[in-house]
């Protein structure tokens, strides 16, 4: 899977790398309070990281995934701060095939915004530009589980062409996107 690389007025998205791990301190501190706030996690509280040490393992597990292709983490910096604000994880079809029971494995995208970026329109920007670097690297089915309370998450995949499939379990919906 090839990592994606993009940047724009407001934002940029790369996938984790070696050099973020020789800033780990600072980057874990950053990736801590994103994945802490109950903002960022209302909808995804099985992400929730209770300490910075357990920040510090989620980069190095991100890094090793992404380089035996398990999945692919990209962090959302604001171009303005160079402050991470989000995180997009695709997951390949394979890993999902782990973890779910589906009659069919897409690639996964999934993503979570901290509060100061939520509202803005980012996502909306951002995920177009990830779906067709998808689909010029040869992926030819796209996928999003989203909690059905989450009415931002949905109208972003809405307006990127996913279509809502079925009901994934009891709070989620499955989106689909084909090539």
């Amino acid at each position: 899977m090839q990592p994606i690389y993009l940047e724009n007025d407001f934002i940029t998205l790369q996938p984790i790398s070696a050099d973020d791990l020789s800033v780990s301190t600072v980057l874990a501190d950053e990736v801590h309070i994103l994945l802490s706030d109950p903002l960022t996690i209302k909808y995804l509280p099985e992400k929730r990281l209770a300490t910075k040490s357990h920040a510090e393992g989620w980069l190095y597990g991100s890094l090793i995934n992404l380089h035996c292709g398990r999945n692919a983490t990209h962090l959302i910096r604001s171009k303005r701060t160079n402050k991470l604000i989000g995180v997009l994880d695709v997951i390949p079809s394979q890993v999902a095939a782990e973890h779910y029971n589906l009659a069919n494995y897409p690639v996964f995208v999934e993503f979570y915004l901290s509060p100061k970026a939520q509202g803005r329109l980012m996502m909306s920007a951002i995920l177009p530009q990830v779906i067709a670097q998808l689909l010029a690297n040869g992926t030819k089915e796209l996928a999003a589980v989203v909690n059905r309370e989450n009415i931002a998450a949905s109208k972003v995949l809405l307006k990127s062409g996913f279509v809502r499939m079925q009901q994934f379990d009891i709070e989620k919906d499955l989106y689909a996107l084909s090539a």
